[in-house]
């Protein structure tokens, strides 16, 4: 039987990553780049799988993306529909901010 290194429990009944979605603090920024293209950046997400909440999010909000620095980029403006998934994905609502 596998135990998690950070919360002592089995690998089944690991709790780690659901703790982390509930105390951390999550910025959503949008930047605009060359040639007028809008990015939406997604900060401040430790403690959970940062290249399986990309895929959710570049799936749900139907665009590309990239990881990079531990910051999740998407293409084009969802800022709003961004923070809307993200507590879908179990995120607490009062935790993410859009600036």
């Amino acid at each position: 039987m596998d135990i998690c290194p950070k919360c002592g429990l089995p690998i089944a009944a690991c709790i780690c990553e659901d703790m982390a979605k509930t105390q951390q603090t999550v910025e959503i920024k949008t930047e605009k780049r060359r040639f007028g293209k809008i990015v939406t950046m997604v900060y401040g997400l430790e403690g959970v799988d940062l290249k399986e909440t990309a895929k959710k999010l570049k799936s749900k909000l139907a665009c590309g993306g990239t990881i990079s620095d531990k910051v999740i980029e998407l293409q084009g403006n969802h800022s709003e529909r961004a923070k809307r998934a993200l507590i879908e994905f179990g995120f607490n609502e009062t935790q993410i901010s859009l600036k």
